[in-house]
């Protein structure tokens, strides 16, 4: 076996292009690029005109099967299949999420890919990039003030205050700032409530940055924001508290894409971060109407399994966008196919059992359900599907042909990708397949239509999606559905918030679950984002940091250079 250096030792040994010929492949001019130091740039949105002209790429949305707390590797897949295309004389442009810092300084770590398949300077994506992340925190938190102030200044909008469902954010995993009384002091000290804090990522602003396709349309929706409710239930948004404008010049910069690039040079446009499994889990619907007339083909990630991020992708973020996918990549591995045997516990960040290493193409049969599922929902999307087997030091050639086997059985393409290893010549076999599903006529449609009741909408999800038998609703969700649909927001659609580490709402629930009921305890509206989110089971909106959190070992050495970032 073959020793891969570390991440971080294989990034800072890479040759960087200058960013001005990355960007020049795209037919990006350099009188469109706001460099931030020498490797990173911000995209001006003129591009969009600008390059309007060019052809079409191919537009491949990246997914995966259920994982494991560990991950899939979607977005190291994602990164070695964009540099492969280069290989095949190809040319693509890569798409992707920025990081979190809650997450990088916790377990999961950094969100660069992996091996000889990374975004660079992975230091830089990872730790603050442009400062993105902070723009939307300091976004989210003026109109929290400027509400908090409202309610000080006399309250005229008459806002319930046991109906405020605006909160705070940071950009850090902190568990003691989830449940807070503000406004504790004296009279000068604001009006004293029950409030608390979502992690960047979570918040609304992030979701419309995401979602909106111009300055106007990310002022516009910054407007539609609601904040809380009246007493007699009727809306109040940031438009109405004066606050909209102010956000909306916070965030000017923000709405530029983020042009980095991949060990071998391919293009990535990093943009926007929002949660996969509260909000929509994809990037920017602007990083894409740029990088669709940049390159033969545009590869983005939706997060977590086909289940939520790609139905996500589908559903709310084309909707929004006007694209359609031509092609979808369900990222697979032995290790999550043999958890989903149920014969092994993975745990994040811990090793893997021992027994889950031995070869056992057996357990990747016996856990081949959830696979067959993720591939039924790309095609219930009318998009073809092609498996890629993410290959790992520790598997068995049987193990992989156990997979080839259920893919193909389903027929589906699929390929074994060795890219983590061997960059992008690892993953020349999966762009083959891509391409040759992307040159196939795609029926794309949608699982329900705009105008459908939301319950209809939740419906649809919960049993085509999910393989839930039906939904049931507590009475607090169902007045709140009442409201939305009262106020004039049924025709938005749903973003159900549920665990990523099943199909079905129930965590410990492995495969592909059947018999089972979509528990919706809340509904919540995310109007300015677009979408209504019923909440399923126990959702954390601010994570917390674990006994040994990844910040621990992140350190400078003594010449000033990070060690220890993952």
């Amino acid at each position: 076996m073959i020793a891969v250096p570390s991440d971080l030792d294989i990034a800072k040994a890479a040759q960087l292009a200058p960013l001005t010929d990355v960007a020049a492949g795209m037919g990006i001019g350099p009188h469109l690029l706001e460099p931030y130091g020498a490797s990173v740039a911000k995209i001006r949105l003129e591009a969009i005109g600008e390059l309007a002209d060019r052809p079409k790429a191919r537009y491949v949305v990246v997914s995966a099967i259920t994982p494991t707390p560990l991950g899939e590797g979607k977005t190291t897949t994602t990164v070695g299949l964009g540099q492969a295309f280069k290989h095949l004389g190809r040319t693509a442009t890569v798409a992707i999420r920025q990081p979190s810092m809650g997450p990088t300084f916790g377990i999961k770590g950094g969100a660069a890919g992996g091996g000889y398949s990374q975004v660079v300077p992975m230091e830089r994506l990872n730790l603050h990039l442009t400062g993105d992340f902070h723009a939307v925190t300091a976004a989210h938190n003026l109109l929290a003030a400027i509400l908090d102030n409202h309610l000080h200044q006399g309250n005229e909008l008459a806002l319930d205050l046991a109906n405020i469902t605006w909160r705070r954010a940071l950009d850090v995993n902190d568990r003691a700032l989830r449940n807070i009384v503000i406004g504790l002091g004296g009279r000068e000290d604001g009006v004293t409530r029950q409030s608390g804090f979502d992690i960047t990522a979570a918040s609304e602003v992030m979701a419309v940055l995401a979602l909106s396709t111009s300055l106007a349309d990310l002022r516009a929706r910054l407007g539609r924001i609601v904040v809380g409710y009246t007493r007699s239930g009727e809306p109040v948004t940031a438009e109405q508290l004066h606050a909209a404008g102010s956000m909306a010049v916070m965030m000017q910069d923000a709405i530029k894409p983020n042009l980095l690039q991949t060990l071998e040079n391919t293009p990535v446009l990093v943009h926007a971060g929002p949660f996969g499994n509260i909000a929509h889990g994809n990037s920017s619907i602007i990083a894409d109407l740029i990088g669709i007339r940049s390159g033969d083909f545009l590869l983005t990630e939706a997060g977590f399994g086909a289940d939520m991020g790609a139905e996500r992708f589908f559903n709310i973020k084309c909707r929004a966008s006007g694209l359609t996918p031509d092609a979808a990549v369900v990222v697979a591995t032995v290790r999550a196919l043999k958890a989903h045997s149920g014969r092994h516990r993975v745990v994040a960040g811990r090793p893997l059992p021992e027994a889950m290493l031995t070869e056992n193409p057996d357990e990747v049969h016996l856990g081949a359900a959830n696979l067959r599922k993720q591939i039924d929902n790309i095609r219930l999307h009318g998009v073809s599907p092609v498996v890629a087997i993410n290959a790992f030091p520790t598997d068995h050639p049987s193990e992989w042909q156990a997979i080839r086997e259920v893919a193909e059985a389903m027929g589906a393409r699929v390929a074994v990708s060795q890219h983590f290893a061997e960059g992008g010549k690892g993953a020349v076999e999966l762009a083959e397949a891509v391409a040759e599903a992307a040159e196939e006529r795609s029926d794309f449609t949608f699982l329900y239509p705009a105008e459908a009741p939301l319950r209809e909408k939740i419906h649809a999800v919960a049993t085509r999606v999910y393989g839930a038998d039906g939904v049931s609703y507590t009475p607090a969700a169902s007045r709140q559905l009442d409201t939305y649909e009262r106020n004039g927001f049924g025709g938005l659609p749903v973003c159900v918030a549920k665990t990523h580490l099943s199909i079905s709402s129930d965590p410990t629930l492995l495969g592909a679950p059947t018999g089972w009921t979509l528990p919706v305890r809340e509904v919540r509206a995310s109007v300015g984002a677009g979408f209504i989110y019923p909440i399923c089971g126990e959702m954390r909106t601010m994570p917390g940091l674990g006994s040994r959190p990844a910040a621990f070992a992140i350190d400078l050495d003594d010449e000033g250079g990070i060690v220890g970032l993952s």
